[in-house]
């Protein structure tokens, strides 16, 4: 999956000057990208192939910056998610980022990939910018 996560960021950033850089703060780009997808009328399948490659970046921002990992899913948990792959917290959590990406997509702001982050990352607090983290300097995100 990080290896499609690369391709997809040089393929975007190759067209654009979208800030793909890994960061936290990248999430709010992905969640823009699929609100201007969500607003060009283009149904689910049309954009399917942009999806799936903002997931999986959602995905690796998750396994570079919260220590998650890649694992397939077993039949029960692709039925249940419906996606091949997910992220597995260190704590054990499975999550699935890809899923996100669709429900950002289909049901809009409410479903945010930076908070979703935020979340299983266990920083979000108030939900206000500007919590602390837990070293004391201000969260940055």
């Amino acid at each position: 999956m990080r290896q499609h996560a690369a391709q997809f960021v040089r393929d975007v950033t190759a067209r654009s000057r979208l800030p793909l850089d890994y960061s936290v703060a990248s999430l709010r780009v992905v969640d823009f990208i699929v609100d201007g997808l969500r607003r060009s009328g283009r149904d689910r399948t049309a954009v399917g192939h942009v999806l799936f490659g903002l997931g999986v970046y959602a995905g690796e921002v998750l396994v570079r910056r919260a220590g998650a990992a890649w694992v397939e899913f077993d039949q029960g948990q692709r039925e249940l998610f419906g996606q091949p792959v997910g992220v597995r917290m260190p704590d054990g959590r499975v999550w699935n980022p890809l899923g996100k990406v669709v429900k950002r997509f289909e049901a809009g702001e409410r479903e945010s990939l930076r908070t979703l982050y935020l979340q299983l990352h266990g920083r979000a607090r108030s939900g206000l910018p500007g919590c602390a983290r837990t070293d004391g300097t201000p969260d940055g995100l």
